[in-house]
């Protein structure tokens, strides 16, 4: 097991492989979010979408051979990454591709996630790669991939599982894996309802974090069965995982910031709860996730808007934002901000308090609102007066609320019929 690979033999592995990028599902937990838009496509962070970040943590390990498979409502999607990641020249043997789902094989759409490679198949084999990392396209994580294929290659592994430690009671949203002192995996379940934990701490279990690096080949013979089985869901984490575990040599990879010397950043932004929680976790004074790493950064599509402005300083008329994050082209008019994270082009206007609230793009928030704890999606156009997190039951009668207090609003929800690409 190889810990601290040179750069020279990392950049190789990383030339020799090939990440495809699993956007095409819907994250039906995120409910109104995903109405018109696939889950990679969710805004995140002031100004980022989610797929970002695992294609930023491709170029940064590297990795500069692409493909998104895409599915559900992919229009926005396909556009951001049009927009905002064309700049590899395939002259140079780059690209980033898209991958929809345009039955190719049969004349079905996708039927699961091993489903998704079994029908591009012919794509892949055209660029000749010796691993394969596939990648979920809806986690906000910062990671090199590159440690993580040497040590699958130093391994002799025809599979290795990027894996995370969460706490038990969590657990149960994962596929839940059980390795032996080698790293390597003895036992992967899906979502179990009682998941075992983690050897010598039974408040912890081992989860995956939703991404593989496939030798090749093995990754080819183990779609192509689980295609002509009539009993598979062809999915990864149901199907083909737990089949490598029993019958290949597979391995656990645990990836480790070295300048903390802990875990990296990994967050499964599922449920409305952990996407509001996990955007306001930004705004700390040392968030988990810096956004700010030169080192490390996060690309994206920039939205060409003017500086966030401030305006009117009287006593009972003043534009702030305290313990906050916001985005360009935002004017906060005689409003208050406080620890909260505003998206671009939103505007608050006179006597309006938002906290602790997530604002995606192009909202317009009238005058005297108050919101608390929610999340507002974009282009949703907030009326004069409005309370939204003061009174959860009249929220409930409009919006939906979440376990935690949390309140989503959409423009549908507002009676605005904003259907159309976002």
């Amino acid at each position: 097991m190889i810990h601290k690979p040179t750069p020279r033999y990392v950049s190789r592995l990383t030339k020799e492989t090939l990440a495809l990028v699993l956007a095409g599902g819907r994250g039906s937990r995120l409910k109104e979010l995903t109405m018109w838009r696939a889950k990679p496509a969710v805004p995140f962070g002031g100004k980022f979408r989610i797929i970002d970040f695992p294609l930023s943590n491709c170029i940064n390990s590297g990795i500069r051979r692409v493909g998104v498979i895409t599915q559900y409502k992919a229009h926005s999607l396909i556009k951001h990454i049009q927009n905002g990641w064309s700049f590899l020249r395939g002259e140079f043997g780059e690209f980033i591709d898209l991958m929809p789902a345009q039955q190719r094989i049969e004349s079905s759409w996708y039927q699961g996630t091993a489903d998704a490679i079994f029908q591009n198949l012919d794509i892949i084999r055209e660029n000749h790669p010796k691993y394969i990392l596939i990648l979920a396209g809806d986690h906000v994580y910062k990671m090199d991939y590159g440690p993580m294929i040497a040590e699958h290659v130093e391994n002799n592994a025809d599979l290795t599982v990027g894996c995370y430690e969460v706490p038990l009671a969590d657990a149960s949203e994962f596929g839940v894996m059980g390795i032996d002192d080698s790293g390597r995996i003895l036992d992967f379940i899906e979502k179990p309802e009682h998941p075992p934990h983690v050897p010598g701490n039974p408040e912890m279990a081992l989860v995956s974090m939703g991404f593989y690096v496939f030798s090749t080949e093995f990754l080819y013979e183990k779609v192509i069965k689980d295609h002509h089985n009539l009993f598979s869901e062809h999915d990864f984490g149901k199907n083909i995982i737990p089949d490598a575990v029993k019958n290949h040599r597979t391995f656990a990879y645990s990836s480790v910031d070295p300048k903390k010397d802990k875990p990296n950043y990994w967050r499964d932004v599922g449920t409305v709860d952990s996407f509001w929680a996990a955007n306001l976790e930004l705004i700390g004074v040392e968030p988990e996730l810096n956004l700010y790493d030169q080192e490390w950064p996060i690309w994206t599509y920039q939205t060409q808007a003017p500086p966030a402005k401030f305006v009117f300083d009287d006593d009972d008329r003043r534009g702030m934002a305290v313990d906050s994050m916001v985005s360009g082209g935002c004017i906060v008019s005689g409003a208050t901000i406080r620890h909260s994270l505003l998206f671009s082009n939103v505007r608050v206007n006179d006597g309006s308090l938002v906290q602790d609230a997530v604002v995606l793009p192009d909202v317009t928030i009238g005058v005297n609102c108050k919101i608390r704890r929610a999340v507002i999606d974009r282009g949703c156009l907030i009326p004069e007066g409005t309370q939204i997190g003061v009174d959860l039951e009249e929220d409930k009668k409009r919006f939906r609320v979440t376990a935690q207090g949390v309140v989503l609003v959409t423009p549908d929800m507002l009676d605005q019929e904003l259907h159309r690409v976002v």
